[in-house]
């Protein structure tokens, strides 16, 4: 089951260090760019993953085509794509071991969550990372 209690979510927002966000945007008006920005403030770090803008650099941070090619461990995947690329993006968060998946708001995948979940990674769905964060009232890392 993927994580619902404050509790559950909490802990996993205070156990996470490293952010792979794919779906990452560059233009200041898109919800991934502002997120991002909220989630560094708080003191993770964020590695924005976009094949589109791959080689250039959001909020200082240098922007990758896909997280195979990372050398850092991930903690958590944040995913901002929609429901049907989903899938896709948790069966490679499983193959670059990272230890949690988050899916953003609106974005539900029922059967990639449980292939998730059987790897041994914790999932959250339908839910935004800084929304929790403020709504939680968890502060800054670091």
């Amino acid at each position: 089951m993927p994580l619902t209690s404050d509790d559950d979510i909490k802990a996993l927002l205070e156990r996470v260090r490293t952010i792979a966000l794919v779906g990452a945007s560059d233009r200041p008006d898109r919800p991934s760019n502002e997120v991002m920005a909220t989630l560094q403030r708080h003191g993770y770090r964020v590695i924005p993953i976009n094949p589109q803008i791959a080689g250039e650099h959001i909020h200082g941070e240098f922007v990758f085509g896909d997280m195979a090619v990372l050398g850092d461990p991930i903690d958590m995947v944040d995913i901002f794509r929609n429901s049907a690329a989903a899938g896709a993006v948790v069966d490679q968060a499983i193959a670059v071991g990272a230890k949690a998946v988050w899916m953003q708001l609106g974005v539900i995948d029922e059967a990639a969550a449980a292939r998730a979940e059987a790897a041994g990674l914790a999932v959250v769905m339908d839910r935004c990372p800084a929304i929790e964060l403020r709504r939680l009232g968890i502060a800054p890392i670091g």
